[in-house]
């Protein structure tokens, strides 16, 4: 028995961190299993507990569990020991017991490996068969679409013959009627009948003969590089050519006889040879060509009338009479419910083709934009036309086919849509840029003749912004397809005027002008041409609130609740705009009228030089009082003043003398506090002479200084001014600088009452 050293125990440490137990048992992340996998690797496993167990906690517990493995297997030993002492004293005779087990062995084998090879026989034989009977087979195959195919085009050939037989019979028989009307005018109606029973005949023989040369195309396309296909491609090349022409003879004559049983045979026919180009294109020649021309001149020389008209609307309206009257036969035929024939496009490839090359070549100038009046009539009778012939399709599935045709893709692109909105934006935008660009803002002519003032424009710089925007919208301009981009010019027509007004007035504030800006109208302009700045500014926020909007919002109805929503936001933020700039404007007119009216008051300073050093003492107001507010009366009783609101005018009235006072008060001041300043200056030099020479100042305490003089002048002229704002009707009391005028020059005992 041997004996194993007992590995090493892991840390305490090392074991509360892992959470093993105290007592001697394995961990939780230790699996004696893992070492009996049969994919069992020591490096993965290492490596995938290396990265939370510490190398000596895992060096541990393997030492631990191999000396287990040990001790197990030492006891296995010493418990079956004897018995494996024992082993080899039993092992007698082996070799003999081996070589007779040996011979029954290599017999099965032999007998299996014969076995064998019959059986890979056998199976060989059964493939070989099979594939020659496969290749019987695919030859059979051939053979019989070989045959069919020679009967087929025999059957054809016999067909076309019967169909000559019958063409010539009715050629006969069409001499024999017309031998017959020359005799007698009873039998008139019977060529038709005969000529009738004859084009169906044809017809039913032409779309049998169709059918089974659809046959035989299939078969070609499949056998077609055969010997016995290549020898047969001249028959059935001859039986095409003569299918092609027979056909497109007995379509046309229904065509022309309006034979309605043969035309849709005939259709049958092209429809079973999958060859619908021809039959649209013999009813574009033979039926929609000659209508088309007596309406749209052309010749095929492609030279240009100068003198056609380029409208199209006319000539719409008698080309739908003509499809209404001659062409809808052949369009009910072809809708026809569950016959096959919904493969035509007649619409498109027949009626559309022929009218786009008419104009092509006999209207050329109707599809240029460089008049965009004429453009925009044709483009929207276009759009009128293709509507009804849109009409004519039996569902939306041929809509959407008509719609996808190349023809119906080229006749809509003739129509340069982006051309002629760039041609429209250089109109609308150039004739209000125009109209901006004036130095001078220009009142509309005849103003002052209208009775309705406050329904129209005053300026001409307003009356080109509505029409431009209403032009954006109007009939005779707007397409609808291209309404994001017209309702995109709306907005920078209305930028392009808030601009234009609002650098305008912040060129008036600063008194600054820009040559390189249109600013100079403001500078320029009187004061009272800003009352129709005011008004035109108010018309038109009205105006784009209200039936611009709403005018706008019903053009573009059959647009998205979201689209919609972003046009009111986008046209309230342009109205934001022009309502800011209101307090501005309102800002100029008081500037300006206070201009005027301060001009009076700079007399104001001739009061200190007529009471200095004087005995004079006020008895009456100064004269300049009386024109302070000369201007403002004169501006409120202009003519102007009715494009006002009387809101705007008590608004514009009562800032305006507030300012005035504002500006009275401030000169008011100036001159008293100089004039105290330098009578206190005199004061203190008189007072230093009169104590070096010995004098009483008695005297002087006496008499009435100059400042008080002033001030008797100025308080005088304050009630003046009191009593000519209460003339238009406003109390000097509501106004906070008329109040600290009066304190500043209003005798102490009546400073607390407020006296006119």
């Amino acid at each position: 028995m041997v004996d194993f050293p007992s590995p090493s125990l892991p840390s305490r440490k090392a074991a509360e961190l892992f959470g093993d137990p105290a007592d001697d048992s394995e961990p939780l992340w230790f699996k004696k299993s893992s070492f009996l996998s049969s994919d069992f690797d020591p490096e993965s496993y290492i490596s995938d507990l290396r990265s939370f167990v510490p190398l000596e906690s895992l060096g541990a517990e393997l030492r631990s569990h191999l000396a287990v493995l040990k001790s197990e297997l030492v006891d296995l030993i010493n418990r079956d020991y004897a018995d494996f002492v024992s082993l080899s004293t039993r092992l007698v005779d082996v070799d003999s017991a081996v070589a007779r087990m040996r011979a029954p062995l290599a017999d099965f084998r032999d007998k299996a490996a014969a076995f064998r090879s019959s059986l890979d026989n056998s199976l060989s034989s059964l493939r070989s068969g099979q594939r020659q009977r496969a290749e019987a087979s695919a030859a059979r195959e051939i053979l019989e679409r070989l045959l069919d195919t020679f009967h087929v085009v025999s059957k054809v050939e016999k067909l076309i013959k019967e169909l000559s037989s019958a063409h010539s019979d009715g050629a006969s028989l069409d001499g024999v009627n017309v031998e017959k009307d020359r005799l007698s005018n009873e039998n008139s109606f019977q060529p038709t009948e005969n000529g009738t029973t004859v084009r169906v005949t044809q017809s039913i023989l032409l779309e049998r003969i169709a059918s089974e040369m659809n046959r035989i195309k299939f078969s070609v396309s499949n056998a077609k590089d055969l010997p016995f296909i290549v020898n047969m491609e001249k028959r059935i090349q001859s039986a095409t050519e003569l299918l092609d022409h027979s056909l497109g003879h007995c379509f046309t004559d229904g065509l022309e006889h309006r034979d309605e049983d043969a035309i849709f045979n005939c259709l049958r026919a092209y429809a079973a040879i999958d060859d619908t180009a021809a039959a649209e294109e013999i009813f574009r020649t033979n039926i929609v060509a000659p209508l088309v021309q007596e309406v749209v001149p052309y010749s095929q020389s492609e030279v240009i009338d100068e003198t056609a008209s380029e409208g199209l609307e006319e000539d719409y309206k008698k080309l739908m009479q003509c499809i209404r009257k001659d062409c809808k036969f052949i369009l009910d035929i072809a809708s026809i419910a569950n016959s096959g024939l919904h493969v035509f496009d007649f619409l498109a490839n027949s009626i559309l083709k022929e009218v786009l090359l008419a104009i092509q070549k006999g209207k050329p100038n109707a599809f240029s934009p460089g008049r965009p009046t004429v453009f925009l009539k044709n483009y929207k009778s276009s759009l009128s036309f293709v509507a009804y012939l849109e009409g004519y399709c039996p569902s939306r599935a041929a809509v959407s086919r008509f719609r996808s045709q190349a023809v119906y893709v080229d006749f809509m692109r003739q129509w340069n849509i982006g051309v002629y909105f760039s041609l429209r934006f250089q109109e609308i935008a150039g004739t209000l840029d125009s109209a901006l660009v004036v130095n001078t803002v220009t009142p509309v002519e005849n103003l002052y003749n209208n009775p309705g003032k406050d329904k129209i424009l005053t300026l001409k710089q307003s009356v080109a912004l509505l029409e431009s925007l209403r032009s954006c919208w109007s009939d005779d301009v707007l397409v609808i397809s291209c309404s994001d981009k017209f309702f995109r010019l709306s907005l920078q027509l209305l930028s392009r005027y808030s601009t234009w007004l609002s650098s305008g007035l912040v060129a008036r504030k600063a008194r600054k002008s820009d040559p390189s800006s249109t600013s100079e109208w403001a500078i320029n302009a009187p004061i009272e041409d800003f009352i129709y700045v005011m008004h035109d500014v108010g018309f038109l926020i009205n105006e784009l609130s209200g039936r611009y909007l709403e005018h706008v919002l019903h053009l573009l109805e059959t647009c998205s609740t979201d689209v919609l929503v972003l046009v009111r936001r986008s046209i309230s933020l342009a109205v934001s705009s022009l309502e800011a700039s209101l307090p501005a404007v309102m800002d100029a007119l008081i500037d300006g009228i206070a201009e005027r009216c301060v001009e009076d008051l700079k007399q104001l300073k001739g009061i200190t030089a007529t009471y200095r050093m004087t005995n004079k003492l006020p008895v009456r107001h100064s004269p300049y009082v009386s024109g302070i507010l000369r201007p403002l009366k004169a501006f409120l009783d202009g003519e102007r003043l009715v494009y006002l609101s009387k809101k705007l005018i008590n608004e514009l009235l009562h800032s305006t003398t507030e300012r005035i006072t504002n500006r009275y008060y401030e000169m008011a001041a100036d001159v008293v506090n100089l004039a105290r300043k330098t009578e206190s200056s005199l004061l203190r030099l008189r007072q230093g002479a009169q104590r070096r020479a010995g004098a009483s100042s008695d005297a002087l305490d006496n008499n009435i200084s100059d400042t008080e003089k002033i001030c008797m002048q100025l308080f005088l002229d304050i009630q003046e001014h009191g009593r000519n704002l209460a003339a238009l009707g406003v109390k000097a009391t509501d106004i906070p600088a008329y109040t600290s005028l009066w304190q500043l020059v209003a005798p102490e005992d009546k400073q607390s009452q407020i006296l006119l």
